[in-house]
């Protein structure tokens, strides 16, 4: 089976230009994550690496800013959503705060239909 080709969403590439992300560092990121989780969309996967990180000797490496992806893998082509700089350090999400946001954005979602 040949490889999935990645597709790049207009929006995706408006927020490299406005985070200043370039091409090979959100692939980068979307190669060799440092943590993957469920996207908050449906069916998406949000992929994060943080930007550089400092190793103290026998302790917990520690960094000051993230970088996320998200992506939607379809049939033949993986989809780059969106990609985005955090300031900061995430905590990885629980099952129960998962479920209280696609809860909040099915609501969106059904209420931008109506």
């Amino acid at each position: 089976m040949p490889p999935k080709s990645l597709h790049w969403t207009f929006h995706a590439r408006d927020k490299m230009r406005f985070y200043r992300l370039s091409e090979q560092r959100v692939r980068q990121v979307f190669h060799a994550p440092k943590r993957v989780e469920e996207g908050v969309a449906p069916k998406t996967i949000a992929m994060m690496a943080p930007t550089s990180t400092k190793g103290n000797a026998g302790k917990e490496e520690t960094w000051s800013q993230e970088i996320w992806v998200m992506v939607e893998d379809k049939k033949n082509v993986r989809k780059i959503i969106s990609a985005w700089r955090y300031p900061g350090r995430t905590k990885p999400r629980s099952a129960a705060a998962m479920e209280q946001m696609r809860k909040a954005y099915n609501e969106y979602k059904t209420s931008e239909e109506k």
